[in-house]
Parts: structure tokens; sequence; C-alpha cells
């Protein structure tokens, strides 16, 4: 048996603030620093010991990575950071207060743009590419992406980085993002499209998966 941990980072500006994100970098609140740190703690009293850990390339999830792995007593473990792991890009909506959405748009087609699998919101005009980018081709820079475009570019690295190392035995934790974690629930759990509109993904709740070596899905545990 192996465990894989999942984890969405703590309270954000953006979330204080109840704005569209995505892929613009945004830090933790004060309460999100003491959400991972409470996070941390749970998973210390489980005693996991994990042998890599994984996250985005946005400050959010990397700094409630670096919390929880001093919780638990582990920051010596390898961390990798990619963009596969970032959280669903929003596109011309990043920056808007989602009560204003609502308004403009009305509630039923923001609520499609947030929880439906296949619908993606306002396309930007240019992507926007910063620094953290230039190592990869230009191409990999969404414009705005649906929950199954985000699946797309995420799948790759479970096939490439995560089932392997679980498959040899080796517990993982991932700390991402509400909608990328959702996608690799839906995944693992073989939830339909219109299932997965019922997900919810809260912020610093650490999900423990128990797999056995084929990954198969023994026990799900939320704290």
């Amino acid at each position: 048996m192996v465990k894989l941990v999942l984890l969405r980072h703590g309270e954000s500006i953006a979330n204080q603030q109840n704005t569209y994100t995505g892929w613009s970098d945004v830090v933790l609140t004060a309460h999100g620093k003491a959400q991972a740190a409470e996070a941390g703690s749970k998973i210390a009293a489980i005693g996991i010991l994990f042998d890599h850990v994984h996250t985005s390339v946005l400050s959010r999830a990397i700094m409630t990575a670096y919390i929880v792995q001093d919780k638990i007593g582990q920051n010596y473990l390898p961390i990798t950071k990619s963009w596969r792991l970032n959280e669903r890009h929003y596109g011309a909506l990043r920056g808007i207060n989602k009560d204003l959405t609502r308004k403009l748009f009305g509630p039923d087609q923001v609520a499609s743009w947030r929880r439906s699998f296949y619908a993606h919101p306002p396309l930007l005009a240019h992507p926007s590419r910063s620094r953290r980018y230039h190592q990869y081709p230009a191409t990999i820079i969404p414009r705005g992406e649906s929950l199954a475009e985000a699946s797309e570019r995420l799948l790759p690295y479970w096939t490439a980085e995560l089932a392997p190392r679980l498959m040899a035995g080796k517990n993982q934790l991932i700390v991402a993002h509400g909608s990328t974690l959702r996608a690799l629930v839906k995944y693992m759990e073989n939830i339909s499209d219109a299932g997965i509109n019922k997900v919810e993904i809260g912020n610093a709740q650490p999900i423990i998966y128990t797999l056995d070596n084929h990954l198969k899905i023994l026990k799900k545990q939320t704290l």
C-alpha cells in the first residue's frame, strides 16, 4: 500500500477578495498561512513519511508546501514545481470579483464557467507570459481553460511523475489548486463529466488516498 496526499493551498489574497486568479501569482493571507500550518499538523499526526513533494510554479501553492514540510519535519524532501499543476487559467476573468461577474453575465453562466467540465471562460486577447515560463515553449501559455483543458495538461504529469513513484511504493504529497486537484480526483475516482460539478476541494484540507500497487483506491480520508 502507498499514500497519496492532495492538498489545496491555504487562503490567498484572491480568495480573501473573492476574485478569479488562475495563473496570476498571489500570496497567502495570514489566515492562509495558519491554515497551511494546521494542515501540516494534521498530516504530522498521522505520521506519513513522504518521498517527494509536488507543487505548481505559483507562490500560494509553493508557500503552502514549504509550511507543510516544516510542520511535518520533512524539509529535506525533494520538491518538484511544475506548470502542469498550476490552477486552471481563468482567461479574461482574472482579477475580477466573482460577485461582479454574476451581475455582468448572470449566475447560471458563471456557475457553468466555474463548475462544469467543458465550459471555458472568456479568453484573453493575448496570453500573458512571465519569467517563470521562459524555459518552456510559448505554446504552453493558455488564453483561458476549461476544466477539461486543464485536465489534459495535468494528466501527463500523473503518468510521468506521479504514477511511477506511487507504483514503486513511494508516498507522495501534492500541494496544488482547487481546479487541478478536482481534475485529478475526477481521473482517480472515475467521476463523470457531469458529476465533477458537485466536487469541491476546500482550502488546506488534506485528502489522503491509500492505494494498492495497481493504484486502485483502497481508502479515502479527508482531514
